[in-house]
């Protein structure tokens, strides 16, 4: 009895080792089981979105929206000047301050020039001197009491005499700085009484009645994009739509990003608009 359960038991462990070898020899691989689909809320399982693959290329992004013809805008002013000093002297005016509007030709600095001015009368009364002997040498050499060289001499101090009036009253003309245009205070640097030396800013000034648009745009849009092209333009501090068109379209493109400068221009007049404020501009394709 007890050798025909060791031999049964034997037998059992022999056909257990076969089995095992010819499932390993089989050519077909056991299938695996796939894991099962996961739903999203509020859709069907079979409508669930499949997950994004590692070999997708990430989109760049760019100042455009997903509407090809739609690119962001900022708007500056055509002209923006600092006013400075040319001549080294005291700030007696200075009616302007920050905000504030100014028409073409106002006096924007008046500097106190009280000694340039009495350089002026001195430089002026010397060249009437000067003047004053060149005509009296004249007439002595048309009498033959003096020579050619003597007038010479008189007419060399004339002209000396008078390229520093010139001088002088170039320099007194820069006591006063009048406004090159329509436009208004950004920034105000000084104060009455306050010393002035060349070349510091005074004043920031900024042309407010003549603003443009400025925007970079994909480099395949030179295809259609032309000067003179129609655009209307969405400002967000304002909420409202102006017509405008392109002014100027950049000489270069940038090899890295692949796009190009444009600048357009409102068609009208917007006073509520400033420049630093910014929206969309949409194209007229």
């Amino acid at each position: 009895m007890t050798w025909f359960v060791t031999h049964r038991a034997a037998l059992a462990v022999t056909l257990l080792v076969a089995t095992h070898a010819a499932s390993a020899a089989s050519p077909q691989a056991a299938p695996v089981a796939s894991p099962p689909a996961r739903s999203v809320p509020g859709l069907p399982a079979s409508n669930a979105p499949a997950a994004p693959s590692a070999a997708s290329p990430a989109v760049p992004a760019t100042a455009a929206d997903s509407n090809d013809s739609r690119i962001r805008i900022q708007l500056v002013s055509r002209d923006q000047v600092d006013v400075s000093s040319e001549v080294a002297a005291k700030i007696a005016s200075l009616p302007f301050r920050d905000g504030d509007a100014f028409r073409a030709g106002q006096t924007l600095v008046t500097l106190d020039c009280s000694l340039f001015s009495a350089q002026l009368r001195k430089a002026q009364a010397d060249a009437d001197g000067a003047r004053e002997l060149l005509e009296t040498n004249r007439k002595l050499q048309a009498l033959r009491s003096i020579g050619d060289l003597e007038v010479q001499q008189a007419q060399a101090k004339q002209k000396s005499t008078a390229a520093d009036v010139a001088y002088m009253q170039a320099t007194v003309r820069k006591c006063s700085i009048a406004a090159p245009f329509d436009g208004r205070v950004s920034k105000r640097s000084a104060a009455p009484q306050q010393f002035a030396e060349p070349g510091k800013p005074l004043l920031t000034i900024v042309d407010t009645s003549h603003l443009e648009l400025k925007m970079i745009v994909p480099s395949k849009w030179l295809g259609w994009l032309r000067t003179g092209h129609a655009l209307s333009v969405q400002v967000d501090e304002v909420g409202k739509t102006y017509p405008a068109k392109v002014v100027r379209v950049g000489a270069r493109v940038d090899p890295v990003t692949q796009t190009v400068d444009v600048t357009a221009a409102l068609n009208g007049s917007a006073p509520e608009l400033l420049p630093g404020m910014s929206g969309w501009a949409t194209f007229a394709r």
